[in-house]
Order: structure tokens, then sequence, then C-alpha cells
């Protein structure tokens, strides 16, 4: 906010039934992020506990502000937060700017001939491009910030909100190597990362190497603006281009759930909301099974383990297990998306849901059932030398090539495999073909 002085007062209102929500893995990532802020200010930054229309309110009163500047968002929690605040600081003769927001074109503001939102990515990607080729200028330099007496922040402590009964003793431990947060750590990746970005087609679906940019955690918590993001990538390759395509399906997803913020928790194809899935104790058990990396695939295991160590997971990990879970073990793709937002460190609320729709065939692309990943053969093709099986599948680190892909048949046996592909396959598709005569019937 602007202090009646003219200068900058930062302000980080803690949400708890937010953060206590958010899981393990972000909320550690959140505070460190938010600490790291704190420091590169100086000390400057007011970090307050409670409901945010409250304390800007107060806030503003104390410092003589009548202006307050937040960044736009597009998830119907924070929309509806930021009504409110604007609403209380309105009563209090005070003004709220919302100002651009985390993605290269906002959420909301592209839309078809007939006014209507992008249901295909292909042609939003298609009116999103111009706007991405539009250079913008780099972040402004630091104002002067005010300093001003806070109490130190607490943060909220005690029993995560809102866990699922299916997670049964899952860990709730963050994970212990999570990449480090803050702005100097994000800038650092995004310049050795910009170095390689013309690699980035070729080798970004090799998930034992190092060669994906790693800066969704940094774009989900504003430590890094897409834009600065683009700014480093400009020119002409295929990675480049690869590169700028990921960026446009973050904004998509966001456009999305800005038009059907009931796709949080429901399939965008409402048909598919009564595909048959596995919901008793026995599912649980499988789910247990799958989230700690125990099904004796080694991709979908080293993804899971993956993502319990480090709280991130390769983008082709992520399809592999996520259809692993709803294809292969026909559990509810709601479940797999909870777990994914509980371990995640860039669990992105309109990324993790419609990337688990699209996996699970239910989201926005047009005919995507059929497209049921088999673990071996991925492996096969994007872990073809079995790096990420034996760094995360401690059990593999000394297996064959073969070992690595393939659950049995070869001399290491760390975990039975627990279901068969092919019959597996086949009852996913019956599944399917359920609801597809289902439809035909009402219609």
């Amino acid at each position: 906010m602007r202090a009646g002085d003219g200068d900058v007062v930062g302000v980080f209102v803690i949400e708890s039934p937010l953060v206590r929500a958010a899981g393990p893995t972000r909320r550690a990532y959140l505070k460190e992020s938010v600490m790291a802020l704190d420091q590169s200010l100086g000390g400057r930054l007011v970090v307050r506990e409670g409901d945010p229309a409250r304390v800007l309110v107060d806030l503003a009163r104390a410092v003589g502000s009548y202006d307050v500047f937040v960044t736009g968002d597009a998830t119907p929690w924070s929309r509806a937060r930021d009504r409110r605040v604007d609403t209380a600081l309105t009563d209090a003769g005070r003004r709220l700017h919302v100002v651009d927001s985390p993605y290269v074109v906002a959420p909301g503001t592209l839309t078809t001939a007939a006014a209507s939102r992008y249901r295909v990515f292909g042609a939003y990607e298609r009116a999103w491009r111009p706007w991405a080729e539009v250079v913008s200028p780099g972040p402004t330099s630091i104002p002067d910030w005010r300093r001003v007496v806070s109490d130190e922040p607490v943060w909220p402590t005690g029993a995560y909100a809102g866990r699922p009964w299916y997670f049964g003793d899952l860990p709730d431990d963050p994970p212990p190597a999570r990449a480090p947060a803050g702005e100097a750590h994000a800038l650092a990746r995004l310049t050795s990362f910009g170095a390689l970005v013309d690699e980035y087609a070729t080798r970004r679906d090799q998930v034992g190497v190092d060669a994906t940019s790693r800066l969704s955690a940094a774009l989900h918590f504003g430590e890094l603006h897409p834009r600065q993001v683009l700014a480093v990538t400009q020119g002409v390759s295929l990675g480049r281009a690869a590169l700028w395509r990921q960026l446009a399906w973050r904004d998509f997803y966001a456009d999305v759930l800005w038009h059907e913020p009931a796709s949080r928790w429901h399939a965008l194809q409402p048909a598919m909301e009564s595909l048959r899935v596995d919901r008793d104790d026995r599912a649980a058990e499988r789910f247990a099974i799958w989230a700690r990396g125990r099904t004796g695939y080694p991709l979908v295991d080293a993804a899971m383990r993956q993502l319990l160590t480090e709280g991130w997971m390769h983008n082709r990990a992520r399809m592999v297990a996520a259809s692993f879970l709803v294809k292969h073990l026909h559990l509810d793709w709601r479940w797999g998306a909870r777990w994914f937002l509980w371990r995640l460190v860039d669990a992105d609320v309109a990324s993790n849901q419609h990337g688990w729709q699209w996996c699970a065939g239910v989201g926005t692309d047009a005919a995507p059932f059929f497209r049921i990943f088999n673990p071996v053969r991925q492996s096969q093709r994007v872990d073809p030398d079995g790096v990420y099986a034996r760094r995360y599948v401690r059990e593999l680190r000394d297996a064959s090539v073969a070992d690595c892909a393939q659950p049995e048949g070869g001399t290491v046996h760390y975990a039975r495999a627990m279901v068969d592909l092919a019959r597996e396959r086949v009852e996913a598709l019956a599944r399917y073909d359920e609801v597809r005569r289902g439809s035909a019937g009402r219609s």
C-alpha cells in the first residue's frame, strides 16, 4: 500500500484457513519465500495474520494509506477474498487497485468470436501467442519502503485442515530435499535454464536428466513473473517454442478455472461424472500403495517417491502416475489431485486440477479417455537408461536397464506388480463404454 507520505508499505497477510489447508510442502515453502522477501527488503515487509479485509483496513488507517495495490488472481477463493477486501476498503474510504495478474495474459481476457471461453487449447494458444510476443518492460526498481513496527509474525501451527480419510497414515512431514525458496534462487535457476532452453524440446520428456526449467514453484508463489521467463527465452528455436507452449498451458488452465470455477472438483465433461470408480476401503489401500511408490512399476514408483522426497515431480512422470491411478487402479481423479495438492511445492489449483482432468479423460481434451499410458513402455521411452528409476527406487540402484522398466521377469523384485496392465486397460475402457452408452441412452 502507498502511505500518506508517498512511501510504500509492503504487506503479506497470512490467511490461516488457507495456509492450514495447503499441506506440508507448500506451507513450508511459503514461509521460507515470505521470509526471503522480507530479507530482500531489509526487514521492511509487514507480515500479519488474520482476515485480509480487517488487516488491510486497520493497517491502511495506521499508515495513512488511501490506496492498496494487489496482484489479481484467478482462483475462486482469491476472487471472493478480493471482493470482500474491496468492499471493506471502500467502506473505510480507501481504494483497492488490482494490478495485472500472475499470468502472461490475465484469465478472462481472451474470448472467441462468439464471446465465449476457449474450450480447446490449440485455439487458445493461437490467440495467446501475439500477447506473449509483445516484450514487456522488466521489473521496476524497488521504491522507497517505509519501515513499520510489527510484531514477529506467528505462522499457523497444529493439525492440517481438510486431510481426506483415504490418506490414512501417509506422511505429513515436509519433503527432506525440497528446492530452496526465494526470488534470488528463482532468478539463478532462470538464468541457468536460459542457457539450455534450445535443448528443451528434445530433452524435456527425459525424466532422468535436468532439462526442465523447474520454475513452476517460483511462478506459483510470485517469485517470478512469466513475462520474465519470456524475456529470457526470446528467439526462434524448437526449444523456446516448446517452453512458451507450456506457459500457454498454464494460462489456459487458469482461464478455464476463471470461467468454470466448479471445475476445481467437478469434471468439465458432465457425462464423465458418472464414470464408475472404486471408493471403498480396498480402494484406499491401493491408493496408499500408489502414493508410497510401491506399485511394482518402476516409473510410477520413482515418480511417487520423488514427490515424497522433493515435493516435486517431472511433468511426464506426473502424467504417467496420474493415468495409472485413474485407468489402471480405477480410482477417482480427485483423490490423486488432492494428494498432489498436499505434497507438491508447485501445486497450483488451476494447473493441478485440470492437468488431472486431462489425464483422467474428463477435462478439456476432446476424446482423451483412450489415452492410457503404459508405464513400462513409457519407462523405455523417457528413462531409457534407467537413471530416474535407480535414483528414486533405491532397491533398483544396482539393477539392469531392463529391470528398471519391467516390474517382473528380471533379477530384481522390489515390489510385486499390483495390477496386470492389459487386464486393467480393458476394464477401464469397459467403464468408459458404460458412460458412452448411458449418454447415448439419454440423448
